[in-house]
């Protein structure tokens, strides 16, 4: 079996965590034994471009308990945890290629590694795998994959609307358990506590500048709100800022935040949020990061033109000194502050996003003769039973509509 991690002698300590990880993930758990008793997958070669955490690791044990033949790498250098990418490889038999810290070149050799299983069903997040493999001339063809971020589904998009994209995408982020869940519940926990490992900073009084009001930056807002941070709201969409305002925030332009911010924290999915007028005028010891898929969102290129040195001041803190003297705090070097600084969103959450994995496979596997080259969105159905589940396994019960009730609201004679 090909694979590359840092060191096998860590899956003793991975096993523990992804077993820690499984309690905790309940639905996804439902849908392995089904899998394991019909095997849905049987045959099918997935290629994966993941997180390698101990959430990712469950789910990748839930396809190979379903037939499929699975092989992981990472979606992000800084996010991989070595000790969960042994265990797969160790005791699971997964084939992962994953080590921490990894360089661009490794990062692309592990796709390639990736996409030498030549994979029917593609899984990305970010989309790197599938940028991969449209850059290539392969001989195999892909049925259909999925994608797990909204920065990849934009990408994917703008991909389908220029005729570019070569098999039908699942979007995975789009789904109702996952965005509303995952991107608010879970960015919105994972971000500061990224931050809080990082920094140890205190949130109550500070004030925190959000860049963004999509779900992601929803959740951190909220979440920074509730610890006690006076939150500014950055926005570049009127409704999403008119949203922020009447949720209680400030919201004003990047540049006005600038001088007022104690931390910024990006999740826009777009390039060069903060940029040298914002370095420019924000206070000394500022904090900055990201909770954006890519590095893209913090101009770092010129922030290093505008600072005289930099130096590690504390694990993950990179401190820029400005010629005039001020500095300022870089965090993971501007990647994922949630899987470079943390563990990156709890498994109560990410229980949601891969059951919508799962069995997006297991859909595009029964249905890919009749999908289209586009994005699509899950079908409601399997939503729909994903949220039942959850409920299920919160030991929460819900109502049910009567014959009555149904007949009421199909009938064209409402409000007569």
């Amino acid at each position: 079996m090909e694979y590359d991690v840092k060191d096998l002698n860590l899956a003793k300590e991975g096993k523990k965590k992804i077993d820690w990880a499984e309690r905790n993930m309940p639905v996804l758990r439902t849908i392995k034994e089904r899998f394991l008793k019909d095997k849905p997958l049987e045959g099918v070669r997935i290629g994966a471009c993941l997180h390698v955490t101990t959430e990712t690791a469950n789910l990748m044990i839930t396809l190979k308990a379903g037939g499929a033949d699975v092989r992981l790498a990472a979606s992000n250098p800084l996010s991989t945890q070595d000790e969960t990418a042994a265990s797969l490889v160790k005791d699971f038999g997964i084939p992962v290629f994953a080590i921490t810290g990894e360089n661009n070149d490794v990062y692309y050799k592990h796709l390639q590694a990736v996409l030498d299983l030549k994979p029917q069903i593609t899984m990305d997040d970010g989309a790197d795998l599938l940028a991969t493999y449209h850059k290539g001339n392969y001989d195999f063809k892909v049925l259909g994959g999925t994608e797990e971020t909204t920065t990849g589904v934009i990408r994917l998009k703008a991909m389908a609307k220029d005729n570019a994209l070569k098999y039908p995408i699942i979007a995975v982020n789009d789904a109702m358990t996952k965005h509303l869940f995952d991107n608010r519940y879970g960015t919105g926990q994972s971000t500061l506590d990224g931050v809080i490992r990082a920094t140890n900073i205190l949130l109550a009084g500070s004030t925190v500048v959000v860049g963004g009001y999509g779900w992601c930056s929803k959740g951190i807002a909220a979440k920074a709100k509730g610890m006690g941070s006076n939150v500014i709201v950055t926005e570049v969409e009127p409704v999403k800022a008119l949203e922020a305002v009447m949720d209680g925030f400030r919201v004003m332009k990047m540049i006005d935040a600038a001088p007022l911010g104690d931390l910024f924290i990006t999740s826009t999915g777009d390039i060069n949020v903060i940029d040298k007028h914002h370095f420019e005028n924000m206070k000394d010891n500022a904090i900055i990061c990201n909770s954006g898929h890519f590095d893209v969102e913090i101009n770092k290129k010129i922030l290093k033109e505008i600072s005289k040195s930099v130096a590690e001041t504390r694990p993950l803190v990179n401190t820029y000194i400005l010629n005039d003297g001020r500095r300022i705090n870089l965090l993971a070097e501007g990647r994922l502050i949630n899987l470079s600084a943390a563990e990156g969103h709890p498994s109560m959450v990410m229980d949601m996003s891969f059951a919508n994995q799962s069995l997006s496979a297991e859909y595009i596997w029964n249905n890919y003769k009749n999908m289209k080259n586009d994005v699509s969105i899950i079908p409601e159905e399997i939503d729909t039973n994903i949220a039942k589940l959850k409920l299920q396994t919160m030991g929460i019960g819900i109502d049910k509509l009567t014959k009555e009730q149904e007949k009421y609201l199909s009938s064209w004679e409402i409000g007569t």
